[in-house]
């Protein structure tokens, strides 16, 4: 076919085709669930969004094995929270360090710390679930607000504000745990992935379609857990003890996210590029345990972006300059999307921006998942062992 002295062949076309419909559905994606967040705090601020404003009981959970050092360190912060009633129930997974003397001393001047341990010569695969679950049963409270022991929340109202979205229908409150800045390639990687999947799964809940949260940082009620019988359904996995509880039992109504900053919760992240692997493996290895709908829904995007990057490569051998023209026009607009809404929410949360590094993580990312999605299994499961 020629139009004003330009001939457009059926495969450019068609090619362009595929490229459009991958930029309108990453525009979509962009604006409709990593915006989310933002989106909900601009509710927010015109007091559109009903919060509960009675000071209720919570249980603040932490499994700690071999943290005493971040004990000491992190424990404190958590501790001192202005909040009228809570308690911190610390669950000492077998640990051989001076883990039990910190909480032993600690006690001394927390009245609102206790603990509890898992008993030596458990076999379970997940020793992390039976931690949690024995923290549930200790807990005195309904509310249970779990996070790390190498958590440090963002300040003394952490606990407030996580706590101010349980009204009477709500049974899960995700909140955002981000990691600390630190120099580095390998850090801007870790910090830019988990940042990202936050505002995924933030803004997937605020669109009513929740399908994980993360431990460092989520709350539910105690009868959730018995429900659903605590992690009945996963123990034969080494991990999955926060997202496939949000996969399996939140919903549309029972579900809120909590973006204020002073809600954030910060931990160590990973030093090396090959631990960080390892620990991106095992995460996702959980994920094929999603329900269907869940994985459908969270594949959509990374589809779309393979098409968008293929199409884009395809064009300038098949087309001629006006498709070629078009092509990276959508490619510019979409790339000022990202970093409008990227870096407006990285503001927002307290995390560092990023410009030309999203141009090479948005391709670099993608293909770490497929590699471990791929080989990841079939590689040494002992991997799995730790919780951790």
């Amino acid at each position: 076919m020629v139009i004003y002295g330009f001939e457009f062949t059926l495969t450019a076309l068609v090619v362009f085709g595929l490229l459009l419909i991958a930029f309108l559905y990453q525009l979509y994606f962009y604006i409709r669930y990593i915006n989310g967040a933002l989106r909900l705090r601009r509710k927010i601020k015109r007091n559109k969004v009903v919060f509960n404003n009675e000071s209720q009981p919570v249980s603040v959970i932490i499994c700690a094995r071999n943290e005493a050092i971040n004990l000491r360190k992190f424990l404190p912060f958590i501790l001192s929270q202005d909040y009228p009633d809570f308690e911190v129930i610390v669950v000492n997974d077998g640990s051989t360090d001076e883990t039990a003397i910190v909480l032993r001393d600690m006690k001394l001047e927390y009245p609102n710390l206790r603990s509890t341990f898992v008993p030596e010569g458990v076999t379970n695969l997940s020793t992390k679930k039976l931690a949690l679950t024995l923290g549930v049963k200790a807990a005195k409270h309904e509310i249970l607000l779990f996070t790390d022991a190498d958590c440090m929340p963002e300040d003394k109202f952490w606990i407030a504000r996580m706590a101010r979205n349980f009204t009477p229908e709500t049974e899960f409150v995700l909140g955002y745990g981000a990691y600390l800045h630190e120099k580095g390639f390998v850090n801007r990687l870790i910090t830019y992935d988990t940042f990202f999947i936050a505002l995924q799964y933030l803004g997937f809940a605020k669109s009513g379609k929740p399908y994980m949260g993360v431990g460092r940082n989520m709350a539910f009620r105690k009868e959730v857990f018995y429900k659903h019988k605590g992690y009945a359904s996963n123990l034969h996995l080494r991990s999955g003890d926060d997202d496939l509880m949000v996969n399996k039992a939140a919903n549309k109504k029972n579900t809120k996210i909590e973006v204020s900053p002073d809600s954030i919760t910060w931990s160590e992240p990973k030093k090396t590029f090959r631990s960080w692997f390892y620990q991106k493996e095992r995460h996702l290895a959980v994920s094929s345990f999603y329900t269907p709908l869940s994985r459908f829904r969270i594949g959509i995007e990374p589809f779309s972006r393979f098409v968008f990057y293929m199409a884009l490569i395809c064009i300038p051998f098949i087309a001629n300059i006006i498709v070629i023209s078009a092509a990276i026009f959508l490619y510019l607009v979409r790339y000022l999307v990202q970093l409008i809404v990227i870096n407006r929410a990285a503001k927002y949360f307290k995390e560092r921006r990023y410009y030309f590094y999203i141009l090479l993580l948005d391709i670099l990312l993608p293909l770490i998942n497929l590699y471990l999605l791929i080989f990841g299994r079939m590689g040494n499961k002992s991997k799995y062992i730790k919780w951790k």
